[in-house]
């Protein structure tokens, strides 16, 4: 009994020993073992960082974007610009292909995909909006005068139709504030420039483009005051004179529905004081003198854009943007109630009568003129459409309300596969 009692307080010596010598080795966790979680933490936050700063990834078009929806148009608006200017932004990481390379007014643009005026009215997110892959990002509209716009509410989504109506009234900082930010931000990354380079800043003031990047053009949107007379063309000459030295090329806004005293867009007579006036004041600039862009509404009959096309061609104007929003309602929407509020409609129910615009603007124009495609473009196909109706470039705007950042970077590589190995510049006019 002694010797059964011994073996087994042995057997129970040795389990205490073996518990304790398994517990010696599990409390003080290894330091292999810390690294590798630390390791295995470091790389998700990376990868995450990598996905969450792709402006291609899902959760922009499926979870920022419909999350930005849940608020009111405006305030949206406002925070995604905000983010954009603070530098919280995705960025195109994409590459682009030789095949989107265009040469407009004798400068490169690496893709003809551009960002339509609307979105950042005052310069504030030029660099990240610039990221998103956009090969021109155009500003404003900007006024002599800063105003407030138009009573809220002013922004209104229709969803169903994948639309936007809006009346904000040219709401801005006025040419001043926008011209002073916008050259602090040239000046700023051709100091940054000049130092990696080892050249001066002189130099290459004489030589980059005014966006500071290149193979990229900044443009700026020029329209009028509120308090301005309506045949009075003096605001677009004040704002050409105030920020066109910023500018790689300034847009001639005679077509906004949201105002009262723009009758340019109307009035043939008061067009045309508005075009010489402006490029009267355009070839007096002492240094460096931008080209000039007009930008005309989609209402137009074909009497008017003829007229419009012979102005163009008689002050050797140098673009012109087919087009800005429309007053008007297609049949589709008469029904519906947001439709009815008053203001410009853009988004896919604009498509059309943009794309036929475009198409005799350029048929007009002899293709002696470079024309801007705006208005609805939502996928590739659409932008393939504008270019062979005569499109050097196409803007978008809308579409990405409804699709987030990645939109550009869908537009490009979707052509790339379209275009089967021609260049884009191959296909402008095409069908016209």
């Amino acid at each position: 009994m002694f010797r059964i009692a011994k073996r087994v307080g042995g057997v129970g010596q040795q389990l205490a020993n073996r518990s304790r010598a398994f517990g010696t080795k599990a409390a003080p966790p290894s330091r292999l073992r810390n690294a590798v979680w630390a390791t295995g933490v470091v790389a998700a936050a990376g990868l995450g960082y990598v996905y969450i700063t792709d402006a291609s990834a899902g959760i922009h078009r499926y979870l920022s974007t419909p999350l930005m929806h849940l608020l009111d148009p405006e305030d949206a608006h406002n925070l995604s610009v905000s983010l954009l200017k603070h530098g919280i932004a995705p960025a195109d990481r994409g590459s682009d292909s030789d095949l989107l390379s265009i040469q407009l007014w004798g400068k490169q643009l690496s893709n003809p995909v551009g960002l339509a005026a609307g979105f950042d009215k005052n310069g504030e997110a030029i660099d990240s909006l610039f990221g998103l892959g956009f090969g021109a990002v155009e500003i404003g509209s900007i006024t002599p005068e800063a105003q407030t716009g138009n009573p809220r509410p002013r922004l209104f989504r229709i969803e169903d139709s994948r639309a936007v109506i809006n009346r904000m009234g040219l709401n801005n900082d006025g040419a001043q504030m926008c011209a002073d930010r916008i050259r602090s931000r040239f000046w700023r990354l051709l100091a940054a420039q000049s130092q990696r380079h080892g050249e001066t800043v002189a130099s290459l003031a004489a030589s980059v483009n005014r966006s500071a990047l290149s193979s990229r053009l900044l443009g700026i949107n020029l329209s009028k005051s509120k308090t301005s007379a309506a045949d009075s063309h003096a605001d677009y000459v004040e704002g050409l004179r105030t920020l066109g030295p910023y500018a790689d090329y300034v847009v001639v806004n005679v077509s906004c529905p949201n105002v009262s005293n723009i009758r340019a867009g109307a009035d043939v007579a008061v067009l045309e004081d508005t075009v010489a006036a402006v490029v009267r004041a355009r070839n007096a600039m002492p240094d460096y003198r931008p080209p000039v862009v007009l930008k005309i509404g989609p209402d137009n009959n074909n009497d008017q854009l003829r007229l419009i096309a012979q102005l163009a061609l008689d002050y050797r104007i140098d673009g012109i943007i087919a087009t800005n929003t429309t007053p008007s309602r297609p049949q589709a929407l008469l029904e519906c109630e947001t439709a009815k509020e008053f203001g410009g409609l853009s988004g896919e129910p604009l498509c059309e009568m943009a794309l036929q615009t475009t198409r005799e603007m350029y048929r007009l124009t002899k293709g002696r003129i470079p024309i801007i495609g705006c208005g609805g473009i939502s996928s590739a196909e659409d932008a393939l459409r504008f270019a062979k109706a005569g499109a050097s470039m196409v803007q978008i705007y809308s579409s990405m309300v409804y699709d987030g950042p990645g939109k550009v970077r869908e537009i490009k590589d979707g052509l790339v596969d379209l275009l089967k190995g021609r260049k884009w510049s191959d296909v402008v006019g095409e069908d016209s």
